[in-house]
């Protein structure tokens, strides 16, 4: 959805000192170009750059929605989308379609719900915008990105983000935070493959209806390293706690992530936290003298907190 309001003349669309030139021939010229580009080259020639105002962005609603405002010469001009970039697209088209001599010229305006990748230079997609875009498209929470864990030499860091989409999760790592994010939301991506973009359908569907690991099934469940954790002190010296939680996780079907906190506790100790993939999430801290014994602190929480759920009926 687009507005316009011509304050006034609009700018000439003839130059003589600069070569003569029209606007619809520029757009037949460079079909490839976006609204933006194209009104950003007329400001520059004729002298008035485009300037963009927010003018409204309701991002708490289901949808998010944005409208901007263009103002190009005595032009002015709005436009509404999902996105930012979206909203500015479209008030730049509005604007075009004024400033043009021939109306009939029309700019198609991408679809930014489902991007064709076939159509795109694989180094140009945007995983995490696509995935964002494709949750608002069928009514699904936005994804949240969590960086859990970075590590390594100063020369060759590794950072791990978690994605997490309605109850489901994927992990991604990647020399940087944002190849991390990039890494986990192209897992996401790579399970929806098969969605048409006409298609609204639930996430259930697509990845299944298993939660995973959730407080009834673990309660239930008939596995032999969480029954031994209910009948299991948790106080017994020299425990490896660390393993221990780690071989639950994999009966029990969660992942563990220990996130290293850089500042250290009130009376000096390594602090960590231990997040535990279950449904709901599970974050338990831990502290010590050392970074590994923050961790295993932090496991050491987390089966206490496991074993007081798995022991309530």
């Amino acid at each position: 959805m687009s507005q316009s309001r011509h304050r006034g003349a609009a700018p000439p669309l003839e130059r003589e000192d600069s070569g003569t030139f029209s606007l619809g021939k520029m757009i037949t010229a460079k079909p490839g170009k976006t609204p933006i580009q194209v009104l950003h080259e007329y400001g520059m020639k004729t002298k008035n750059i485009p300037v963009y105002e927010c003018e409204r962005s309701d991002v708490q609603i289901h949808v998010p929605t944005f409208t901007f405002r263009v103002t190009v010469g005595d032009i002015t001009c709005t436009g509404e989308g999902t996105s930012k970039k979206l909203a500015k697209h479209r008030a730049a088209e509005a604007a075009i379609n004024i400033l043009k001599a021939n109306a009939s010229i029309c700019f198609a305006v991408p679809d930014p719900l489902m991007p064709d990748p076939s159509k795109q230079p694989k180094n140009q997609l945007n995983p995490i915008g696509s995935l964002q875009e494709l949750a608002i498209h069928h009514g699904w929470r936005l994804p949240e990105y969590t960086l859990s864990q970075e590590g390594g030499p100063a020369h060759k860091r590794e950072y791990t983000t978690i994605c997490r989409l309605e109850s489901f999760m994927e992990t991604g790592k990647g020399a940087s935070k944002k190849q991390a994010k990039r890494n986990a939301a192209e897992k996401f991506l790579a399970k929806f493959s098969n969605i048409s973009p006409e298609n609204h359908i639930s996430l259930t569907n697509v990845v299944g209806h298993s939660l995973g690991c959730t407080w009834h099934s673990l309660r239930n469940s008939p596995g032999e390293k969480i029954n031994l954790l209910k009948r299991s002190l948790l106080s017994i010296p020299n425990t490896d706690y660390i393993q221990l939680l780690s071989e639950i996780a994999k009966e029990q079907g969660f992942n563990i992530t220990y996130l290293d906190i850089e500042e250290l506790s009130a009376n000096g100790q390594y602090q960590c936290l231990a997040e535990l993939s279950t449904s709901p999430i599970t974050v338990c801290h831990g502290s010590g003298i050392s970074c590994g014994s923050a961790q295993s602190d932090a496991a050491h929480n987390a089966l206490q907190y496991l074993k007081i759920i798995a022991e309530r009926k």
